[in-house]
């Protein structure tokens, strides 16, 4: 993998009227995602109530960015952490935020048995190491608390971080890169990954959790449906409908919750 530090990703693939410089090597190893809230970040925090109590828990952001999900957990408590690799990010975060700082998802800054919910959206693809991502966040995991993570469907028709294509980076929804085989799809897509159901689920193999639930969502067609009122829409009833029947394989995010026992 060519990627080196944990990042957010939106719901759906960044538009480029949002994004800082797509074709940057920064934004291709890191992704330069919206940080607008929209109703896919809505419908994920909803999704993340009903199986987390967050009113008053301690709360910990795996790749914060500028802390667009910590101020929404700061409706339900003051003690919300984020951590973050891009010190920029962290000084904008920190102008109205506390508890941000610089760290790697790899060696998080908190003590054993800390948070009551350690949360990651979009950021495990991005690491340099998930494994031991994934052993820091339940290393400062309470037992009884949870660890939530959203991540890329390898099943997913479309790689939605750009793919290189003859040598070049193309920025966009780039079709069926997913569903080559592991060397074809690492020569197209180096700088991310995508985990099947079992992938998702291996990281935490060997790690003292038990599986809540876990899911595989659509998107939330924010761009979508501000350029298409009525397709948006139609696609969100279908598609969200989908997620009830097997065709939810075919689905753009794993959503992962694990308890920590003891």
């Amino acid at each position: 993998m060519t990627t080196t530090l944990p990042e957010r990703e939106t719901t759906d693939a960044p538009h480029p009227d949002d994004a800082e410089d797509t074709a940057s090597p920064t934004a291709i190893s890191r992704g330069r995602p919206s940080y607008s809230w929209r109703f896919g970040q809505d419908r994920r925090l909803e999704m993340v109530r009903q199986h987390v109590p967050l009113e008053g828990a301690r709360i910990l952001d795996i790749g914060c960015g500028i802390g667009t999900y910590v101020r929404r957990f700061r409706a339900f408590s003051d003690e919300v952490y984020g951590v973050e690799v891009e010190e920029e990010r962290v000084a904008e975060a920190s102008i109205e935020l506390p508890n941000i700082q610089v760290a790697r998802g790899e060696a998080l800054p908190f003590p054993d048995d800390h948070f009551d919910l350690v949360f990651s959206n979009e950021v495990i693809e991005h690491v340099d190491d998930d494994r031991r991502t994934i052993a820091e966040a339940v290393r400062v995991t309470r037992v009884g608390g949870s660890i939530v993570t959203f991540a890329p469907n390898r099943l997913y028709p479309f790689e939605t971080h750009g793919a290189y294509i003859g040598g070049r980076y193309v920025f966009g929804n780039i079709p069926l890169v997913n569903w080559l085989p592991d060397p074809l799809r690492d020569r197209f897509a180096p700088h991310v990954r995508a985990y099947t159901r079992r992938g998702i689920e291996g990281l935490f193999r060997g790690l003292p959790v038990r599986r809540v639930h876990h899911g595989i969502i659509y998107p939330g067609f924010d761009n979508l449906t501000s350029r298409h009122a009525t397709l948006g829409p139609m696609l969100r009833r279908a598609l969200y409908t989908a997620e009830h029947t097997p065709l939810q394989e075919l689905g753009l995010s794993h959503f992962l919750v694990v308890r920590k026992v003891g």
